[in-house]
């Protein structure tokens, strides 16, 4: 492929590492329940593309998150991506000895900026979902496992409109103080724009969380992500979360849309000429083959562009 063109941006990062969440964050939102073999394949689709973190499944309850029931039957076929991080969710005690039973060594809690969203999507308050995340994150350090931690709702809530800066920032560094590896900001409902990111990650660094440990989540709800991601680059963020085929939103936030296509975000840093060492095209097969599963089309622009030009 001769296009994008590229022409270099200067200060921004030489590579960005993308942390695929289709799999996991996609899938979850699907109404129906994907078949165990089907998404085995799809994480071995992703891989074989060149994506190095493909967060796998999550070890939620099955009554809140029937599409992900299968957590114990899925983990064990991806064990041969040897070179691929497969982050796993869990969201308490519980879910981490059934994340530790099967060998996971990164996994992910999903804590809210909002005492709305905690309570929608945790029945806590804020306060308490952190009190519950301690000792899961305790227990997988002294296992050596590598945490991640999701922030959900950083720059609005449905039900609270504006979430102000230092909210966020305050749950952010419990996160990081309690030991997280890295910190992933949610921006679950897409009304982020670029001020605002780089606002909220320059108060992050003054209370002295690293840009090194920050990853950012846009969903594209306002047609906003990309703009958000180059925002995030320009301050010297290298992590990306991206779904491929653009799949997924939030079960329990009715306004969230899909994230940020992984494909776009491919299409965007190759231009700027950023390594990620994804294979486009393969990139572009997977997804194609994946709405097939489904049953629709990508919602995807890059997707649907090249599979138009391969047609």
């Amino acid at each position: 492929m001769t296009l994008p063109m590229v022409v270099p941006a200067q200060d921004l990062p030489a590579h960005v590492r993308i942390h695929e969440v289709g799999a996991r964050d996609g899938l979850q939102n699907e109404k129906s329940v994907v078949p165990t073999a089907v998404k085995a394949e799809f994480v071995h689709r992703l891989a074989a593309a060149g994506l190095t973190t493909v967060e796998a499944t999550s070890f939620v309850h099955p009554k809140w998150v029937p599409q992900l029931a299968d957590a114990e039957q899925l983990f064990p076929m991806l064990g041969d991506l040897l070179d691929v991080a497969l982050p796993v969710l869990v969201p308490n005690e519980r879910g981490l000895d059934r994340a530790l039973a099967l060998g996971a060594h990164r996994i992910a809690v999903f804590a809210s900026a909002t005492e709305s969203f905690a309570k929608a999507n945790l029945n806590r308050t804020v306060d308490e979902s952190l009190a519950m995340f301690e000792p899961v994150v305790a227990r997988a350090k002294a296992d050596r496992a590598h945490v991640r931690g999701y922030l959900s709702m950083c720059f609005g809530d449905p039900w609270e409109g504006a979430v102000p800066v230092h909210q966020v920032v305050r749950v952010a560094k419990a996160l990081m103080d309690m030991g997280c590896d890295e910190l992933s900001l949610g921006d679950t409902i897409g009304v982020a724009t670029p001020a605002h990111v780089q606002t909220l990650l320059a108060e992050l660094n003054e209370e002295g969380v690293p840009t090194s440990a920050i990853g950012v989540h846009f969903h594209d709800t306002y047609g906003q992500a990309l703009s958000n991601t180059l925002a995030a680059l320009q301050h010297g963020v290298s992590t990306v979360d991206a779904s491929a085929g653009g799949l997924g939103g939030c079960p329990y936030a009715k306004s969230a849309t899909g994230n940020l296509a992984t494909e776009d975000l491919v299409w965007m840093l190759q231009g700027l000429g950023i390594d990620t060492g994804v294979d486009l095209g393969l990139l572009t097969a997977t997804s194609v083959w994946m709405a097939g599963q489904l049953g629709r089309p990508s919602p995807s622009r890059t997707v649907r562009a090249l599979s138009h030009q391969e047609s």
